[in-house]
């Protein structure tokens, strides 16, 4: 009975000390969020600034709950765009990326173009894709998928071939083959330069799909902040922008747990900013 009491305390004083670390860590930055909200509506009306240039934060949470349910079929459209574009990058890069780092010739040919494609704005393809495809999906996906392919393609490349020597040699000592040695030693040595691509990407998936409905959408956030901006209605443009950062939060987010699930024992996971 003792020890069962004993093993409850112990799991209590765990999920309270969780608590806590979860209460310092967003504690600061909510009140920045809280406080920068409170000095733009201050600021509004203190320097009495037109609506139509920058209306005020309660402005724009109005119109956003006002007009939620257009928003959000607009926003249905971009995540469907940034999802399935960035899942398709993610699923051929990788793959990609080892054989590259495993092939001298891939190395000599693949490798640079990547680099050369990675310097091309990809803003510029988006018009020859609704040429292409027109105003349709696969055309706004492509360009979410060329902003994310390249940054997990180039980082996975690097992660891969950036084993050291010297484990090289402790693999082959101990006998171990190539399977082995590439899902005990090199994979895990690549992941924590992989999962830099994959947030690199994450960040540049919304971007990428803002850019294709700007130039060339009928439907989707970007495409809902230039007809609002166009119309002068600067708290809706606003409102689309705020639901927009939290779509592109969440698919970050989502790949920092999947970062901390694959990587617990690297030491990013284990820093302490204190």
């Amino acid at each position: 009975m003792t020890s069962i009491l004993k093993n409850i305390s112990n799991h209590s004083d765990g999920i309270a000390a969780k608590l806590t670390a979860f209460i310092k860590d967003t504690y600061l930055p909510f009140s920045t969020g809280v406080l920068f909200f409170i000095l733009w509506e201050a600021a509004i009306w203190l320097f009495k600034v037109p609506l139509y240039i920058l209306p005020p934060p309660s402005t724009v949470f109005r119109e956003f709950a006002a007009h939620f349910d257009l928003i959000w079929h607009h926003t249905l459209v971009t995540a469907n765009e940034t999802v399935v574009g960035y899942a398709i990058a993610a699923v051929l890069g990788i793959p990609l990326a080892i054989l590259v780092a495993f092939s001298e010739i891939l190395r000599r040919t693949l490798y640079p173009a990547a680099v050369t494609l990675e310097m091309v704005p990809k803003i510029a393809f988006a018009p020859i894709f609704v040429i292409w495809f027109g105003f349709s999906f696969p055309a706004k996906m492509l360009v979410v998928f060329l902003v994310c392919f390249f940054p997990i393609l180039i980082n996975g490349i690097f992660g891969f071939m950036s084993l050291s020597t010297e484990l090289k040699q402790f693999s082959l000592s101990t006998g171990a083959d190539v399977w082995t040695t590439f899902w005990k030693i090199r994979l895990p040595a690549a992941l924590p330069q992989i999962f830099v691509g994959l947030k690199g990407a994450a960040v540049n998936a919304t971007v990428g799909a803002t850019i294709a409905e700007w130039i060339g959408g009928n439907a989707g956030l970007g495409y809902y902040i230039q007809v609002a901006s166009g119309e002068f209605k600067m708290e809706l443009a606003l409102a689309a922008i705020f639901m927009l950062t939290v779509l592109g939060l969440l698919v970050y987010f989502f790949v920092v747990l999947v970062e901390m699930k694959l990587m617990p024992w690297h030491e990013s996971q284990r820093m302490d900013f204190r």
